[in-house]
């Protein structure tokens, strides 16, 4: 399984951006899709978690009322709708995938990142 985010650059602090990531293949469908990131000096951290159904999702605390992430398995593809982003939002952002469980780990795909920077 191949994964390609996309969507990332430059936006001013208050401002909305959504990435998009890309499956190559529709057996996606049926796994729980995740997208973490990575600040620079910093370790990666999970953001946001959806359910392979789409019914059900989970967020981590920084990110939570202000990123929602929804999929489209016709399209095999995850978003991640950023609002009201803060300059400690700028980051590499991954798309992952899990074959099993939903949970923010034990992921089995990564893609490259997209790099969001947020200015303030």
């Amino acid at each position: 399984v191949q994964l390609q985010a996309s969507g990332g650059g430059l936006v001013q602090a208050g401002g909305s951006l959504r990435l998009s990531c890309a499956a190559s293949r529709d057996t996606v469908s049926t796994y729980t899709m995740g997208w973490f990131r990575q600040a620079p000096g910093k370790e990666r951290e999970f953001v946001a978690a959806i359910l392979w159904s789409g019914t059900s999702t989970f967020y981590s605390d920084s990110v939570k009322g202000r990123f929602t992430i929804s999929r489209d398995n016709a399209k095999n593809t995850v978003y991640l709708q950023m609002n009201s982003l803060k300059p400690e939002d700028t980051a590499v952002y991954f798309c992952a995938a899990a074959r099993y469980g939903f949970r923010p780990t034990g992921y089995d795909y990564w893609g490259p990142g997209t790099l969001v920077t947020v200015s303030s």
